[in-house]
């Protein structure tokens, strides 16, 4: 059976380099112990690659391997950020217009509780007239006498909008607000410095950008920084006592961590480290803008959010609806997503029809090729 041309590295980068795949293996094989629950060689040889993927992770989003947390995924530390941030005393939160659910959805179970309220800054994603000082005055105007907090993802999910994160980072730290930033699309393709660009919780997965396994994710924490704890239990520190430790990132690892899959996390994270950042960033924007030109050539196509280039597309096809589209792909051996991508907010800023759109995301392995393929298919449509 032939390799399908995937094109959803916006859900999960695929396929992994064969080093995150053989990291994975040799885990298992020769380092299987529960790290940190026991004296014996195979618990020492897991605690050592669980701190060795640790410092990988330190150094690519400036940050000391003590303030690196694992999580299962970015949605994980978005909710122990967001309400270990908040906690028990509330107040009023800021997201943007573009959220994926993965903020929106604890955001409006916290407001459904009373325990915070919230409300949207626009990003002007759609407009010609993007720009960072137009953002930030859009947030500045949102700010109430009681607002904690600021979260919102570094780039969307379903378009290729970027925030600027940095200006925000520093709005954030002269109004004296917690920053939370959803990573999920931009780990691993755009330069991330928590102390740097003024982030209190980076919320990261290890499965998109980073290349490494699915199941793995991370919330790199600001100098300083501590959270009430959203998951309680052992964590081989303290044990005699009934609260969790005091310390990071152990405070925020209840139960026996994935260590197999961060070892490959820390494979992906290396190769991340050996292409570039910016060589990434760069591949995957040129095949997004041959991709979005070639779909803005073919009648009846509408792309959405064309003033943003990157590597994630979003378009319909007159007459058909998105799910059709999808299978339609699916059947030439195109992997796209059709839908919602998750994406209430997104999808409502961009006036996305009732069907949802089709999206397709480039990564690293993407080759022009691939693009070909779809325009042809949806160019007969």
């Amino acid at each position: 059976m032939s390799r399908p041309i995937y094109l959803d590295h916006a859900a999960t980068s695929y396929p992994k380099p064969p080093a995150v795949i053989s990291a994975v293996a040799d885990c298992m094989k020769y380092r299987g112990g529960n790290p940190g629950r026991g004296a014996h060689k195979l618990s020492l040889e897991a605690a050592k690659e669980i701190y060795a993927c640790r410092e990988v992770a330190a150094r690519l989003f400036g940050a000391e391997p003590e303030r690196v947390v694992f999580t299962l995924n970015t949605t994980h530390a978005l909710n122990v950020a967001i309400k270990g941030l908040i906690g028990r005393n509330g107040g009023h939160i800021l997201c943007s217009d573009m959220e994926h659910n993965a903020v929106y959805r604890p955001l409006y179970k916290m407001a459904q509780d009373g325990t915070a309220t919230f409300d949207v800054f626009p990003t002007f994603s759609t407009t010609r007239q993007w720009s960072k000082s137009r953002i930030l005055s859009s947030l500045a105007a949102k700010v109430r006498p009681d607002t904690r907090m600021v979260v919102c993802a570094h780039a969307s999910n379903i378009c290729s909008a970027v925030l600027p994160i940095e200006e925000i980072g520093q709005f954030c730290k002269r109004r004296g607000l917690f920053f939370v930033v959803d990573g999920a699309q931009s780990a691993g393709v755009y330069d991330l410095d928590v102390d740097r660009m003024g982030i209190d919780a980076l919320c990261v997965p290890g499965h998109k950008g980073l290349l490494g396994p699915q199941g793995t994710g991370m919330l790199i924490l600001g100098k300083g920084i501590t959270l009430d704890t959203l998951i309680e239990g052992g964590n081989g520190m303290d044990s005699l006592l009934g609260e969790m430790s005091k310390d990071a990132p152990e405070r925020f690892e209840a139960g026996t961590l994935q260590t197999p899959a961060i070892a490959g996390l820390r494979a992906g994270m290396e190769f991340v480290e050996a292409v570039g950042i910016n060589t990434i960033r760069e591949h995957e924007r040129r095949l997004g803008i041959y991709l979005q030109d070639g779909l803005l050539s073919i009648p009846r196509v509408k792309v959405y959010a064309p003033y943003r280039k990157g590597g994630v597309v979003l378009f319909t096809v007159d007459g058909y609806n998105s799910d059709e589209i999808g299978a339609l792909l699916d059947r030439k051996g195109i992997c796209v997503r059709p839908g919602f991508h998750c994406a209430a907010l997104g999808h409502r800023t961009l006036g996305t029809p009732d069907g949802g759109a089709v999206r397709a995301s480039l990564g690293w392995g993407s080759k022009e090729r691939d693009v070909e393929a779809l325009l042809q298919v949806v160019g007969r449509l």
